[in-house]
């Protein structure tokens, strides 16, 4: 069996939860309004502490930190900026600019010196903004320095175990994302779904290769058969049968040519990022499952590699879909909403209560949106209104796009039931969505996340590369909803 690598089990080193320690180094996060000489003096500093904070120009700025020492010249206590209090990157509680911290300090163990309003946030970030991904690189000792992490001391009033899930949770989903398509096709995502449902006591089927025609998911092995490595259908359940039915449906292409339709090399430079649906669905999942949520969840990953080869479907092409209806090739670089939807017809079949599903899927969303977020569809007005400042609350942030039927009609074919793509320059993202919805008849809730899956620069929550965007603002919905 292929191995899977992964720092996430890892991720809760970066916590103490043992009894305070008096060597333990103070955070203080101090925010603008509250830098006024009185509150400076209430937080116990000493005078020569003052004039070194009045030598670096220290007033609360967002982001800016400095260190204090003790006379005899040891790390006394930590002082940290989180501005006036607003915060556009990331959105949330200005706490969550604590990730900074993480990846910066010298190797001890601090404690934030205050209460905070939103703890749980501050360590959740804490834990975020220490991942780094080093795989590949060869061993130094700066990176034995940084690997040798500082420590955040919980609260004990904190959750431990709920925080270090969500941490780890995130780091396999970067760590699925930033890992190249050498080493993460097919193979290594059954790997790592095999290991979670391992890890959960999960069940887990696999349909691999031409079984897929046998068991009827044409669309999925359409798109993988010209690959040597085989396309594949994931299927892992978790939870009581009487449960309600959450399924997550995620997109795996493992990298992604374009097909005959193929990409220009500047456009194939991330295509290792387009299964970050997949990544982003193993990571929830992995939430859903170690904060054992009340429900019956079921994880359906569409994995398969687009690649070029005289065996690969073309532009043109008539494909027969799991749901028996026909799709018109218009695009072979529109191949992950074909592969979701055979995997959505499956889903649908079990008329679970909630289908999420999570895709990379257009450019679209990214030049409507950016980078940093994600596009949101959903047929549940409820959850359309309640979702984004939700997650805008937890710098999580997502937007909602209209499901608009009017441009249902754009996906018309002269020969076929359907067309896969538009061809036209406008509403991209919302054409996609609705050709995923036309799979989905059963299940009283759909809702569609078009990711980008990475971030394009360092930020408080983390570094450059890999990010399972949406997982958890998605998780915090369902932990509010199922235990409400």
């Amino acid at each position: 069996m292929t191995k899977f690598e992964t720092s996430a089990w890892t991720a809760g080193s970066c916590f103490e939860t043992s009894a305070p320690s008096p060597n333990d180094v103070p955070l203080w996060l101090v925010g603008t309004p509250a830098v006024t000489p009185e509150a400076i003096n209430g937080l116990g500093f000493t005078a020569s502490d003052k004039a070194w904070l009045a030598t670096h120009k220290f007033s609360g700025q967002a982001r800016k930190s400095v260190m204090l020492a003790s006379p005899d010249g040891h790390l006394k206590s930590v002082i940290f900026g989180l501005g006036d209090g607003t915060v556009g990157d990331p959105s949330g509680p200005s706490e969550l600019l604590a990730g900074a911290l993480a990846a910066s300090l010298p190797a001890k163990t601090y404690a934030y010196a205050a209460p905070l309003k939103h703890a749980e946030l501050a360590a959740i970030a804490w834990g975020l903004g220490r991942y780094s991904f080093n795989r590949y690189r060869t061993p130094s000792p700066s990176l034995e320095t940084s690997a040798k992490n500082a420590q955040l001391r919980l609260d004990p009033a904190l959750d431990a175990s709920r925080i270090t899930n969500i941490v780890e949770a995130v780091w396999l989903g970067r760590d699925l994302i930033n890992t190249p398509a050498s080493d993460m096709g097919p193979d290594e995502i059954e790997a790592a779904a095999r290991v979670l449902a391992e890890r959960h006591g999960a069940s887990i089927t696999v349909i691999k290769g031409d079984d897929l025609l046998a068991q009827n998911f044409p669309m999925i092995h359409a798109v993988g058969r010209a690959s040597p490595r085989a396309p594949r259908l994931i299927d892992v359940s978790w939870g009581p049968e009487n449960g309600r039915r959450i399924t997550l449906v995620g997109k795996g292409i493992t990298f992604d040519t374009g097909g005959l339709d193929i990409k220009p090399s500047s456009a194939m430079l991330l295509m290792k990022k387009d299964m970050g649906g997949a990544a982003t669905a193993l990571s929830l999942a992995h939430m859903i499952m170690g904060q054992k949520l009340p429900c019956r969840l079921r994880v359906l990953l569409a994995v398969a590699e687009n690649s070029i080869s005289g065996d690969a479907f073309r532009p043109g092409d008539i494909l027969h879909s799991r749901a028996g209806t026909t799709v018109e090739i218009g695009n072979t670089d529109a191949e992950g909403r074909l592969v979701l939807a055979d995997a959505l017809t499956l889903a649908d079949e079990a008329a679970p209560d909630s289908i999420y599903v999570f895709a990379t899927l257009t450019g679209a969303a990214r030049s409507a949106l950016g980078p940093d977020l994600p596009a949101f569809f959903t047929n549940d007005e409820a959850l359309g209104a309640s979702l984004p400042p939700l997650a805008a609350s937890i710098g999580d942030p997502l937007w909602r796009l209209p499901l608009w039927p009017g441009y249902a009609r754009h996906l018309d074919s002269d020969i076929a039931d359907t067309n896969n793509v538009w061809e036209s320059p406008f509403a991209g993202a919302i054409t996609a969505a609705l050709f995923l919805r036309r799979f989905v008849t059963k299940a009283r809730r759909f809702a569609h996340f078009d990711l980008y899956g990475w971030r394009t620069a360092a930020r408080p929550l983390g570094p450059k590369g890999g990010e399972p965007q949406t997982a958890r603002a998605v998780m915090e919905h369902l932990r509010q909803e199922l235990t409400s």
